[in-house]
């Protein structure tokens, strides 16, 4: 949120003065987010923030006419969170991504860290929408790469040692781990076990590698937060949101945390580390 505040301030909306921001976390449990919804239609909010598509889905669900901007979240077509980029419609607006191509780089990145690799680990839950259709268009890449991919699915945090010890089990040699909300929360236990298990991990988001995690590959999550305030700012002064066309990221990050690198014995290529956005020493 840190960006996204900055940005409202440099346009020039003072918290306390002109604008207020509420807050609702589901912390991790994407049921809640109905809920939450909910209690900010009855607060008659101005506009909704979302963050993530399982909370777009749950505002869509809540309201046809407060408006929503989203920051981020996969593919909002796809999924029918809005019609049509270029025409979005009714209440929504905001940032998406591209999450199934997103993947298939990922997996050829790990790849190119980890030469080797012959059986990579996909850890998902199925609380994120279109996780389904993820794992099997990545399927479709790891063929190609000539990588078997292993699916991992988790439904709840009891589940996440279990897929570990799967992936122990099924031989993996590397990992990529899912994006959604769950996932997020149970950040640390994640790349913990990652570590525990020397298993080179990609990872959907940069605070994973930032709180210790190996690598990612993804949006600049910061640019997006920052063009989700102007978008807000446009609803704000009366732009109706089917008239502003949903965004595409424009640029990525790849980052790798050398300091994980060393923890779990790895060798980075000398031709990959020259491709990093950003390097953690």
């Amino acid at each position: 949120m840190k960006p996204f505040r900055e940005r409202l301030r440099e346009i020039g909306y003072v918290e306390g003065q002109n604008v207020m921001i509420d807050y609702r976390y589901s912390e991790g449990k994407v049921e809640r987010l109905p809920e939450l919804a909910g209690e900010f239609v009855r607060l008659n909010c101005d506009v909704f923030l979302t963050i993530g598509s399982e909370a777009a889905q749950a505002v869509k669900n809540a309201t046809k006419t407060i408006p929503v901007v989203m920051a981020f979240g996969e593919d909002a077509v796809k999924l029918g969170v809005v019609a049509d980029l270029a025409r979005p419609g009714g209440n929504i607006t905001g940032m998406t991504s591209i999450s199934a191509e997103i993947y298939g780089k990922r997996l050829e990145l790990l790849k190119e860290t980890v030469p080797k690799l012959a059986r990579a680990a996909f850890l998902w839950s199925s609380t994120t929408l279109g996780a389904v259709d993820i794992v099997k268009e990545t399927e479709i890449v790891a063929r190609f790469l000539r990588v078997g991919l292993q699916s991992l699915e988790v439904k709840g945090p009891d589940d996440i040692e279990g897929a570990f010890r799967g992936a122990t089990k099924g031989r993996a040699n590397g990992l990529i781990v899912g994006a959604g909300g769950f996932l997020s929360f149970h950040q640390k236990q994640i790349i913990d076990l990652a570590e525990k298990n020397r298993l080179p991990a990609m990872y959907s988001t940069v605070s994973y590698v930032d709180a210790g995690g190996l690598m990612t590959y993804a949006e600049d999550r910061s640019e997006m937060f920052r063009r989700a305030a102007e978008i807000v700012d446009k609803v704000l002064k009366g732009t109706k949101p089917a008239d502003i066309p949903v965004e595409l990221p424009k640029k990525f990050d790849f980052v790798i945390n050398l300091k994980t690198a060393k923890q779990i014995g790895l060798t980075i290529p000398p031709e990959v580390l020259a491709r990093a956005s950003r390097i953690i020493r």
